[in-house]
């Protein structure tokens, strides 16, 4: 497999997407309040929430990395299935997220002993994600 023929400036759109999407879904209009309480912070502590933006900025870092690798991992199994519809880039989004993402984070949960709740969001945002790199990525291939 040649990795030349992946389209670099599609892999680092989705990478931004699924950054984006992230904002949204964990923002005030989404998910904000509940994955909060979920993880156990309260969302009146000035002083706690002062704290987790200190360190938003390496946590970002990290996550965009992560991101650029994720899009990259799906490019490279579209790009090997030959996916060339929409349709192939959603479903197979859709069973990369199934088969690897959700139940490794399932299994993170049971063992951590967190709730559904958290995982449903913390997952679904998983799921979100895949969905926007398939389409970016098989749209642009």
């Amino acid at each position: 497999m040649h990795m030349h023929n992946l389209n670099w400036l599609a892999i680092l759109i989705a990478a931004i997407a699924t950054m984006v999407v992230g904002f949204l879904w964990y923002s005030p209009l989404l998910f904000a309040k509940p994955w909060m309480r979920e993880m156990g912070y309260d969302p009146n502590d000035k002083a706690k929430t002062q704290e987790m933006q200190k360190s938003a900025g390496r946590a970002y870092a990290g996550s965009f990395v992560a991101s650029l690798i994720s899009a990259f991992t799906v490019a490279l199994i579209l790009h090997a299935i030959r996916a060339d519809s929409l349709h192939d880039g959603l479903i197979t989004a859709f069973h990369i997220w199934l088969g690897f993402v959700a139940t490794v984070q399932f299994t993170g949960a049971l063992f951590a002993k967190q709730s559904m709740k958290l995982f449903a969001i913390n997952t679904g945002y998983q799921l979100v994600c895949y969905l926007v790199m398939g389409a970016i990525l098989t749209l642009w291939m």
